[in-house]
C-alpha cells in the first residue's frame, strides 16, 4: 500500500525532527511517520486489544487467553498466556509489547 502525504513550509520543523528521528533508528521517513502513528492510536491499549488490531488473535483467542489467566494461571502475563497456549506466536507478541510501549530490552528478556 502506499500513501502519499502533502506537507507546507509551516510543517518543516515537524519533518525536520522526523528526519531526525529516521537518521537516529535508521529508518525512512514513511517508516518513522506510521510508527508515531501507530503508538498514537495503540499506546493505551491493552496486549489483547493490539493483537487483535494486527491480526495475530481472534475474539475467541483473547476470551481463551483471559479465561485461562482467571481460572489457571492467574499469576501470569496475558501475552505468556496466549504464547504458551500456541495461540501467537513469539514475533506476534513482541511486536504488540513495542507498540503499547514496553522496550525491546523488556520484550527481549522474556
Amino acid at each position: 500500500m502506499q500513501t502519499t502525504i502533502y506537507y507546507s513550509d509551516k510543517d518543516a520543523y515537524v519533518i525536520k525532527q522526523v528526519d531526525m528521528k529516521g537518521r537516529r533508528e535508521r529508518k525512512s521517513r514513511s517508516a518513522v511517520i506510521l510508527s508515531v502513528l501507530e503508538e498514537y492510536f495503540e499506546r493505551k491499549k491493552r496486549i489483547g486489544e493490539i493483537l487483535i488490531d494486527l491480526g495475530a488473535i481472534s475474539h475467541a483467542d483473547l476470551t481463551k487467553g483471559l479465561e485461562l489467566q482467571k481460572s489457571r494461571f492467574t499469576e501470569k502475563l496475558l501475552g505468556d498466556i496466549l504464547l504458551g497456549e500456541e495461540l501467537v506466536d513469539q514475533e506476534a507478541l513482541e511486536r504488540a509489547l513495542i507498540i503499547q510501549g514496553k522496550t525491546e530490552e523488556s520484550v527481549l528478556q522474556r
